[in-house]
């Protein structure tokens, strides 16, 4: 599957997505960015797409704004979602992640606002709250989204399995460069370096029991996309 095959199953995700997420009364809204942090991650193929969008708007400089202000202890996943599931679903034990909630803001938040939300990662996208997060200190998050969070980026994985999975900042730092992004294009990516690890596919969903009948239709849409 070429890059662009997989960017157009991208942007038909999103639309379902949001067709999905739009049923729901949240909180979110413009300026409102306590889940804009520097903990973030993401595929390959979420980083192509905002690549792309920072050619076509002559916003480069992001890239290096994000390399120069990249929290150092940023989080930095072990595994990626469908490596979890799979780990799960064999009742092994997955390794323990680092995780620092004091990582500060995304390093391109600007006054509140993202200069990149047209295109951001689902990992930006998935964070929605019913209530304020500023006021309550976490997001107050139907478990049914969670669920359908997690089945989307499952799939997302699944699109770029021949990808990475990785940080915000580190996946757009490995792609600054005309050569990885050339060898990602053209499915030439070797073992993941560091920072980075490999996607896979996906080889079970992460549904509940009790979510299992009210998901299908949300399954049979993505299912259905044809490019």
């Amino acid at each position: 599957m070429d890059l662009d095959t997989k960017l157009t199953i991208l942007a038909r995700l999103d639309d379902i997505y949001e067709k999905f997420i739009s049923q729901f009364d949240l909180a979110c809204e413009k300026y409102c960015a306590h889940c804009c942090t520097a903990n973030v991650t993401m595929t390959t193929l979420e980083g192509a797409r905002i690549f792309a969008h920072l050619e076509k708007t002559g916003q480069r400089q992001y890239l290096e704004t994000i390399s120069k202000h990249a929290h150092p202890d940023r989080f930095v996943p072990q595994v990626t979602i469908n490596h979890l599931a799979d780990i799960c679903a064999k009742d092994g034990d997955p390794p323990e992640e680092h995780f620092n909630p004091e990582a500060g803001p995304c390093p391109i938040l600007e006054k509140d606002a993202c200069p990149l939300y047209a295109v951001r990662p689902y990992g930006c996208r998935c964070m929605v709250s019913a209530r304020n997060c500023g006021q309550t200190g976490a997001a107050d998050m139907d478990p049914f989204i969670l669920t359908v969070n997690d089945v989307f980026l499952q799939h997302l994985e699944h699109i770029d399995a021949q990808g990475y999975t990785g940080n915000f900042a580190d996946v757009m730092k490995f792609l600054a460069s005309a050569e990885n992004r050339a060898d990602y294009a053209g499915g030439r990516l070797g073992p993941a370096p560091d920072g980075l690890i490999a996607n896979q596919p996906v080889f079970v969903l992460m549904i509940p029991p009790e979510h299992r009948e009210r998901i299908q239709p949300l399954l049979e849409q993505i299912r259905s996309i044809q490019v």
